[in-house]
Formats: structure tokens, C-alpha cells, sequence
């Protein structure tokens, strides 16, 4: 160690004697809760600003690698690498294979190797993946990159949500995901703007147009995931841009958040133990709320299909319509926001879902209408369906989190989560072809089917919540008293 080190250690003993002196000493109540509440206030500004853009933009270029083979496709993507529609969408389905295949995997090896480097070396890897795309000649060269790219781009969003949970007590998660999760989400719906620009670069040698659309976005990637390594810290414990009296601040809410016997629940203790693992594959509430999940995100995926098709239908032009639809996605992220707000403020996941998802519902079933067939009729309907689906996220996303511990099963049920979710992908791949163009009727149908599903999962979920909170009262989880792990009496579920 350092003088350094020793001088900073130094520094933190004596910010931590003085609040065990101002305990003893009876410091008045009121003007602790005062200063505590200042403090909260200056800590959480500081990581708001400090980590939450970092995560949005590392989101944003999945987001952008992940899409962008759509926008080569106009540019000859499937001529030049000599592939059928269906060969095309096998891609896709490769893609999401290898994608939900590392996501539990990849969760795990995050505390392991440190979030500080796990992040930041996924986002490289996926970015020099993508560079790579940009030099496929053949249809097979093409399957094997997407399939690696599915691979180091899963385990991003399963990790942002562990590592937040790390950063953040389980009232304040949904806001900060919503924030982060709609701002990338938004600017990604510029990404056929993007792709207009660096396509207008041209046939350089052998490079075709499309290429430069995978070749500078992932280089664009490899440059802010280099850069996010001295931007994001491991935890609290070690942020430079804290105080140390910050530092120890944030950490004691941390363990606040929790039970007395629950203070190695956070994993700083924590040995890995495959019991663990186990007991997040085999959780009713995630599995309730990961199949809640897989239907909106069906909707979700699918939604960006058939929304130009709906305003070309009002008279627009194709490069008009990319415009138009900008503006159901920024009121549903208005939206979000705010719900993420309540559902944070009530401290409510899934009750607040069983509303939300009622206008996405209502939405679906109108437009699903054979009858309606009115183009200002069903644009008006997409405000409905990207409101309710896009604001369920934040609350679907933080319930597995905020109901689990300690760090392995959290890891666990989070990647689980988010790995059944994703498979409704490949449901959205195949549930909107062409030729069901303009009115995509059985899509729409099906939608609509996997949302009523999910209120339903929602709703069995918000009953088993209940019910374990209900049993833990009853005195049914005395045994459990002491775990460290969701199971304490004191560990009480987030409906």
C-alpha cells in the first residue's frame, strides 16, 4: 500500500468515527435526517451524471450493432453477400440464439472480473465484431459474425442492470433505467439517418456502401467502450468522483436497503455456489415475471416493422415516414420517465404495470380490427401501443433485481430474465412478413394475444408476491432468519 492509499484510508476512518460520535453524542434527529437527505441528493446528482450517459451510450451502440444489418439491407447487403429473404432472417434467428445463450454466462463472470472491465471489454469485442461484418463476402462468413456478435452483445443489458443494483437502493432503480433505457432507445431510432450518411461514402475498392455502415459504427464502438473503462468504477466503495465521506455514505444506504442479516447480500462477501445459481433458475416470481416480459418484448421488437407501413398509408413518402415515426417513440419516452417516477415513488412494479399495459392492450385490439381500416385511425393506435409497452420496461426490468439476493441468484434471475424475454425476437422475426402488408392482421393478432398473456403473468406474479410477504409475516420463513438471501423474513418483496 501506498501513501496514497494509506493517507485516503486514513481519511475514511476518520469520516466513519465521526458518525459513530455524532450517534453517541445525540445529534438531533431532525437535522440528521436534514443533512442525510442533502447527502443523498449530492450523491446521487454525482452518479446520475457520472455513470448514467456512460451506460446509455454503451446501450446505444448495442442498440445501433444490432440493428444496423437492417439498414444495409436497402444498400445490396443481400445481393452482394448472395442470400435469400430467408437465409437472411436465419441470420437474424442465429443471432438471437448465440444473443440469449450468453446472457447467464456473461452475468456470472461480471463480478468475477469486474464490471469496470467486463463492460467496457464486451463493448470492444462486439464493436471489432461489427468491423467485421463490413468485410463479409459470403453467406457463411455472414452467419458466423452475426452468431459471435450475438455472443459479446448479450451479456451488456443483463450486466447494466446488476451492476445499477450495485449503485442504486430498490426505490430508485426504475427511474435510472428508465432514463438510461429510453434515451438510447430514442436516439437509436436515428440510426437509418446514420446509415444514410456513411452508405453516401461509397464504393471504395472493394468495399461496397453497406459496408462503411458496419466498418465506422463499430469502430465508433471499439472508441467509447476503450473510453468507458476510466469512466465507470467497480462500486460506490471505489468511485473517485465520491468524497470519502461520500463514499462511505452511499455504501451504508446500500446495506440500509437491506436487512440487518442481509449485509453480504451485495456479494461483497458472497462465494459463488451453484445453489445459487439453481435457486434463480428455479424462482416462480421470475419466471411470472420473464414470461410477462417475453410478450411485451415481442410487441416491442416487432413494433418498428409495421409503424413506416402505417404512415406511408397516410399519404407520406418513405424518407417522410422515418420523420413521422420518430414521434410515437418520444411520447412513449415522456411517458416512461414518468412512470418510472411513480413506480419508484410507490415503490410498485408489477401493480403498476397491470395499468400501464391496459393502452397497449386497447391499442392492438383495435388496429388487430379487420374493420379498421382508417391510416389515421391506426397512427393514433401506435401512440397507445409504444406508451404501454415501452413504459412496462423499466418496471419488468428492476422487478426480478429488486426481489433478489443475494449476489449470485441476483445475477442469475436478471440474465434468466432478460434471456427468456429475448426470445421474442425471433417470434417478431417471422409474425410480420411482407406479403401480410398493409394491415399485417395476424401479427397485430398475436401481439395482441402475448400482452394479454403478460397482464395475466403480471397479475400472478403480484399474487405470489403478496402471498410470500404474506407467509413471511406468519413467521413461514423463521428458518431463514440470518440467510443473507431473499428468503430473511426481513427481505420483503417488491409487488
Amino acid at each position: 500500500m501506498n501513501f496514497h492509499d494509506t493517507d485516503e484510508k486514513k481519511r475514511e476512518n476518520e469520516v466513519e468515527d465521526t458518525f459513530v460520535e455524532n450517534a453517541k453524542a445525540g445529534v438531533d434527529d431532525g437535522e440528521r435526517n436534514r443533512d442525510d437527505a442533502a447527502m443523498t441528493r449530492r450523491i446521487l446528482l454525482k452518479i446520475d451524471f457520472r455513470i448514467l450517459p456512460v451506460l446509455a451510450l454503451l446501450f446505444l451502440c448495442s442498440f445501433l450493432d444490432r440493428t444496423n444489418v437492417g439498414n444495409a439491407k436497402p444498400y445490396g447487403l443481400e445481393k452482394d453477400v448472395k442470400m435469400t429473404d430467408h437465409q437472411y432472417d436465419t441470420g437474424l434467428a442465429v443471432y438471437y440464439a448465440t444473443y440469449i445463450a450468453s446472457e447467464i454466462p456473461s452475468n456470472l463472470i461480471l463480478r468475477k472480473v469486474s464490471p469496470k472491465i467486463w463492460l467496457p471489454a464486451l463493448t470492444v469485442m462486439w464493436g471489432i465484431v461489427t468491423m467485421c461484418l463490413g468485410f463479409v463476402k459470403s453467406y457463411a462468413g455472414f452467419m458466423v459474425v452475426r452468431a459471435i456478435l450475438g455472443i459479446t452483445e448479450g451479456g451488456l443489458l443483463p450486466g447494466i442492470v446488476l451492476y445499477l443494483s450495485g449503485m442504486y437502493t430498490r426505490g430508485e432503480m426504475a427511474l435510472r433505467l428508465g432514463l438510461f433505457y429510453t434515451a438510447a432507445s430514442l436516439s437509436g431510432a436515428f440510426g437509418g439517418l446514420l446509415a444514410r450518411g456513411l452508405t453516401s461514402i461509397g464504393q471504395v475498392g472493394d468495399q461496397a456502401n453497406w459496408s462503411w455502415i458496419f466498418i465506422i459504427e463499430g469502430l465508433l464502438t471499439v472508441i467509447i467502450g476503450a473510453i468507458s473503462y476510466f469512466l465507470l468504477p467497480n462500486s460506490v466503495d471505489t468511485a473517485s468522483f465520491l468524497r470519502p465521506d461520500e463514499r462511505i455514505f452511499a455504501s451504508s444506504r446500500l446495506h440500509g436497503d437491506l436487512p440487518a442479516s442481509q449485509l453480504s447480500a451485495d456479494g461483497t462477501h458472497e462465494k459463488f455456489e451453484c445453489s445459487e445459481v439453481l435457486r434463480g433458475i428455479f424462482s416462480i416470481s421470475t419466471w411470472l415475471s420473464a414470461t410477462a416480459y417475453f410478450g411485451i418484448l415481442a410487441g416491442l421488437y416487432s413494433f418498428g416493422l409495421f409503424l413506416p407501413t402505417i404512415i406511408v398509408e397516410l399519404g407520406y413518402t418513405a424518407n417522410e415516414a422515418q420523420l413521422w415515426s420518430v414521434i410515437p417513440y418520444a411520447v412513449a419516452s415522456v411517458v416512461t420517465v414518468v412512470i418510472s417516477v411513480l413506480s419508484d415513488r410507490l415503490k410498485l412494479r408489477g401493480t403498476i404495470m397491470l395499468f400501464v399495459l391496459i393502452p397497449a392492450i386497447i391499442g392492438y385490439a383495435v388496429i388487430a380490427n379487420i374493420g379498421v381500416e382508417h391510416p389515421k385511425v391506426k397512427y393514433g393506435m401506435t401512440f397507445l401501443m409504444a406508451t404501454g409497452m415501452y413504459a412496462s420496461v423499466p418496471c419488468v426490468l428492476v422487478w426480478n433485481s429488486n426481489n433478489s439476493a443475494g449476489h449470485y441468484k441476483r445475477a442469475t434471475t436478471t440474465a434468466l430474465q432478460l434471456a427468456i424475454a429475448n426470445s421474442g425476437g425471433f417470434v417478431a422475426t417471422f409474425i410480420y412478413p411482407s406479403r401480410d402488408k398493409p394491415g399485417f392482421h395476424k401479427g397485430h393478432t398475436v401481439v395482441l394475444g402475448l400482452l394479454v398473456f403478460a397482464w395475466f403473468m403480471v397479475a400472478l406474479n403480484v399474487l405470489y408476491c403478496a402471498k410470500v410477504n404474506r407467509d413471511k409475516e406468519q413467521g413461514k420463513y423463521v428458518k431463514y432468519i440470518g440467510s443473507g438471501d431473499d428468503r430473511d423474513p426481513g427481505f420483503k418483496l417488491v409487488l
